[in-house]
């Protein structure tokens, strides 16, 4: 991956697209530097991801709270201030929240 230069996000300058849920919907803003993804990630009052995702991810709870269900069953409440990580095919996971939350979300080739 090529050197990341220093640089500032002005997320009010990102543009939103809108993803539906199973239930709900969540709006990505996104930045894409080669391999590295960085999203500033919102989720609608009860959303419920619309797949088991098998990516690897750094999320950080910026407001709110949800709970990470992993497709064995084992369910993480995350709130605000807490992140998790995951790597790329190690445990299908998913998102759901009653009442909505914001998220940081870093992947990319580094979680392999």
């Amino acid at each position: 991956m090529p050197a990341i230069l220093f640089q500032t996000i002005d997320w009010s300058q990102v543009a939103k697209t809108e993803h539906k849920g199973e239930t709900g919907k969540a709006f990505w803003q996104t930045i894409q530097s080669g391999g590295l993804r960085i999203r500033k990630v919102t989720y609608s009052e009860n959303y419920i991801a619309d797949h088991w995702c098998q990516k690897g991810h750094i999320v950080h709870c910026l407001e709110g709270e949800f709970i990470s269900e992993l497709e064995n069953g084992q369910e993480f409440k995350l709130t605000k201030g807490m992140t998790y990580i995951v790597s790329d095919d190690v445990s299908s996971h998913r998102s759901i929240t009653a009442n909505g939350v914001e998220l940081l979300i870093i992947d990319g080739d580094f979680l392999k």
